[in-house]
């Protein structure tokens, strides 16, 4: 053998090292990506979604935590409300380091005259305020000259809403307050709050002046501590958290400290991250279907190449792992352009809205975050592509004898359809697995599944049914009605595509109308139509008295009101309860509580028995059912409150039953008077107005109540539920927007199916110019063929969306459904435009095509 012979046979050697259908499929893909460009985008469309949610929440998190210290306010920050720090207390704390002391309440903020007046957050702060962060006023003003004297500094919607500006006068409380200038930053703005109203910043000085700070007055007393640049280590601060959490034990305060400054924050941040993941899956899944067409598209126009493959002895594997090595890859390019599309989200929003954030970002890029987009779009792909990659294994050698149009359908093989059973639950059990509240996720995942099995059923339905109408009289109809009932055609494509992005709109727009509607409509009867708080106990009679003199049909309820905070259930402490998340608010933070000697209006024994109006035996409790069943409580148990620095242990004497839509005075727990007994606290009182009380006198009544009672606070009910409301609305926006993405995906797909149908489109059309048809003849046959797959899609999409919006509404969201015509109409607008806009580019297409020269180049 010569030396030219070995080296070729060792290049062969070299050559042979890739298994057979890794080298089959290479020289597959060096003719391009020709027809793939569609399932690329697919695919990077529901990843760069999954992977930007991923990624803008670890940024937001890793902000929390990299910022923590300004966020807190310092190291470790403690409160309690009603009673400041002792003697005691405080000495623990100046043992720990440097202190920072701040209350908080809610206030009414009035024009000295009496005129006008809002809701706002009185936040009162010592010398040493801000341990951590800067605080930014306006004109560069320092916070101890504006604050000396009765100084206020103020939020700038507190100016405009009363009409002042800085060097006007407040009235809070006894005290009136002079503006110097408006807050242009807080530190710890953002988990220091109590209500939706404006902060008022003043001194420590000024809150007692001001005589709002009574026994029983709903204060929370804050105190930030600084470790001092000698501690920062972790270590050092577990060691200070602990030494205060066992210092203070006994002390009712909740202790949090710089490694989670906000755990509701970050829970809040979790679940809206798992929701959004679901509607960027949702994305892909409908993507799917693109995918799918693609994959199909690519075997067909393969048959001749697969059967010469068979004819000289390839095996179905082989065959088929050559094509599958070709999908991944192609998947795998599509995972890389969406993954790095993801990446760059919040960038973008930090670059754009960073300073409508609300928490401070550090861009980062979290492992898990990218391998769970590039898992989910790597699962996806397989699902959709193995089934019609499978029916290449039908194709027999005998297609080269035969014409290239054959039948690929039916079934594929038997470990096919395994695997891709296998592949779509594999997806839900990741989906359920990672979901916080995994009854959502398992709601969500099978009403996914029942959108695209109604709509490929439907899909099947309509072609069926479009060959069997008979043949109508006028020719575009007639055209139209063919072409739907095509088995080549687009119906199919276009129903599954388009309706399961539709229904999720309609769904997501119907549920936001029936929330709407709950807080916009009409108020529940005999709601009230104002809460007052901080009533002073011995001012309640007069209270009464003074309501019913302006408006004697007015109805007056009221109820002592106090803070507390669950210690233990039984002998468990509340923080090693893993509680379901509907009763995780309870054990967080403070709740409000009261004492009865009858059962309060609204409530409803369901069991055990109401203790005596005379019982003076040892505490007793009665508390919520629903809540009691989700903490497993039952009668005889015990649970342990701390009010007022004291702990207080009751036994559960009964379960109640309540009406929280009523928006009546409601508390989780009521105790028996004996319990706390002695207790200093104010009174919570709710006021109905009739019917026939107008704007003017419920206004002149607010003001009488603010006048005769400064101490109070007043709250208007439809106040409190627009404010909400503000919130609620930017969140649904976001849900659009991400549910907006779904459709997107199907237009995608839309598009890739008119790509793929484009060439029997044209040459249906030159057979037409050619029989004498017009283009205004093509045009309108396709017009009608569009708009009845349309109507028919939007109709579906509407019922299906419909059924999702009224099941989600009645068993996770407890809110009655209401139906919007709005939603209808922009469904079946949606629907429309999209199909006219890609129909008719593509129908432009194929009208410029010539007959004569097309016809001979076939």
């Amino acid at each position: 053998m010569t030396a030219v012979e070995v080296a070729q046979s060792t290049n062969r050697e070299r050559r042979s090292v890739l298994p057979l259908p890794l080298r089959l499929a290479g020289r597959q893909m060096r003719a391009g990506f020709d027809g793939f460009i569609i399932f690329m985008l697919c695919v990077a469309l529901g990843v760069m979604v999954i992977t930007g949610v991923g990624t803008l929440a670890d940024s937001l998190n890793l902000g929390l935590e990299r910022h923590g210290r300004t966020i807190l306010g310092g190291d470790i920050a403690i409160s309690r409300m009603h009673t400041r720090a002792n003697a005691e207390e405080r000495a623990i704390l100046d043992g720990v380091g440097k202190i920072s002391e701040t209350a908080t309440m809610r206030i009414m903020a009035k024009l000295p005259d009496g005129s006008d007046q809002m809701l706002a957050e009185l936040k009162s702060v010592d010398g040493a305020y801000p341990l951590a962060g800067r605080l930014e006023l306006s004109g560069g003003a320092s916070l101890p000259d504006v604050l000396r004297d009765n100084g206020a500094a103020v939020e700038p919607i507190l100016l405009e809403r009363l009409g002042l500006k800085v060097g006007d006068k407040i009235t809070v409380g006894q005290a009136q307050l002079e503006i110097r200038a408006f807050i242009e930053k807080e530190p710890e703005g953002l988990v220091d709050r109590l209500t939706y109203g404006p902060r008022v910043l003043v001194s420590i000085a000024t809150l007692q002046n001001t005589g709002l700070i009574q026994p029983g007055a709903l204060v929370r007393w804050r105190y930030a501590l600084a470790l001092g640049p000698d501690r920062e280590t972790p270590k050092d601060l577990m060691d200070a958290h602990e030494a205060l959490k066992a210092g203070l034990s006994n002390g009712g305060f909740t202790i949090g400290d710089r490694r989670d400054p906000s755990p509701e924050i970050r829970k809040t941040l979790d679940r809206l991250r798992q929701f959004l993941t679901l509607l960027g899956l949702a994305a892909l899944i409908v993507g799917g279907v693109g995918i799918a067409n693609a994959v199909a598209q690519f075997v067909d126009r393969r048959r001749r190449t697969i059967a010469t493959m068979r004819a000289i002895g390839a095996t179905s594997r082989q065959i088929f792992a050559a094509f599958l090595a070709q999908i991944l890859a192609i998947a795998a390019i599509g995972i890389a352009i969406g993954l790095v599309a993801g990446t760059l989200i919040p960038a973008v929003l930090q670059a754009q809205y960073g300073h409508l954030l609300p928490l401070p970002t550090e861009l980062t890029v979290s492992p898990m975050s990218l391998a769970a987009a590039a898992g989910y779009g790597l699962l996806v792909s397989l699902l959709f592509s193995i089934w019609p990659l499978g029916r290449a294994e039908q194709i027999s050698p005998a297609v080269l004898f035969r014409d290239e149009v054959g039948n690929t359908g039916g079934l594929p093989s038997l470990a096919i359809m395994i695997a891709t059973g296998g592949l779509a639950l594999a997806l839900a059990v990741i989906a359920i697995l990672s979901a916080d509240t995994s009854k959502i996720a398992i709601y969500f995942c099978a009403a996914l599944v029942v959108v695209l099995l109604v709509f490929y059923a439907l899909g099947l339905a309509v072609t069926w049914a479009a060959g069997k109408i008979p043949r109508s009289k006028l020719p575009e109809l007639a055209i139209a009605i063919g072409n739907i009932g095509s088995p080549g055609g687009l119906t199919r494509s276009i129903i599954l595509s388009l309706g399961a992005g539709l229904s999720l709109l309609v769904a997501v727009a119907l549920t936001d109308a029936s929330l709407v509607e709950e807080l916009n409509g009409k108020l529940p009867e005999n709601a009230p139509d104002y809460f007052v708080l901080d009533i002073p106990k011995t001012e309640i009679s007069t209270f009464r008295d003074n309501i019913l003199a302006k408006v004697p049909s007015a109805t007056v309820k009221e109820a002592p009101m106090l803070r507390g905070r669950l210690i233990k259930l039984g002998d468990r402490p509340v923080e090693s309860i893993k509680a379901p998340p509907d009763a995780e608010w309870v054990l967080r933070g403070d709740r409000g509580i009261t004492y009865s000697t009858e059962v309060p209006d609204g409530s409803r024994v369901t069991a055990g028995e109401w203790w005596p109006a005379d019982y003076g035996g040892e505490p007793l409790v009665s508390f919520e059912v629903d809540l009691a069943k989700l903490l497993n409580l039952s009668i005889g148990d015990t649970v342990t409150v701390n009010v007022l620095g004291r702990n207080i242990t009751a036994r559960i004497a009964n379960l109640r039953e309540l009406d929280w839509d009523s928006l009546s005075i409601n508390f989780v727990m009521v105790f028996s008077p004996n319990t706390l007994a002695g207790a200093p606290n104010n009174m919570l009182a709710t006021i109905a107005l009739p019917d026939n009380v107008d704007i003017k006198q419920e206004a002149a009544l607010a003001k009488s109540v603010a006048q005769s009672f400064p101490t109070t606070t007043v709250i208007r009910v439809r106040d409190a539920i627009t404010a909400f409301n503000d919130v609620f609305e930017k969140i649904i926006t976001a849900i659009r927007i991400a549910s907006g993405v779904t459709l997107l995906a199907g237009a995608l797909v839309l598009a890739g199916s008119l790509a793929t149908a484009q060439r029997r489109r044209i040459l249906e059309a030159v057979i037409l110019k050619a029989l004498g048809a017009t283009r205004r003849r093509i045009l309108l046959a396709h017009a009608i063929e569009y708009m009845l797959l349309g109507l028919l899609t939007a109709g579906f999409a509407i019922v299906l969306g419909t059924m999702s919006a009224e099941l989600a509404l009645s068993q996770v969201i407890d809110v009655p459904f209401f139906f919007s015509f709005q939603a209808v109409l922009e469904a079946i607008g949606l629907a429309l435009g999209l199909i006219l806009i890609f129909g008719g580019l593509g129908t432009w297409q194929v009208l410029r095509a010539r007959p004569v020269p097309y016809l001979r180049s076939q």
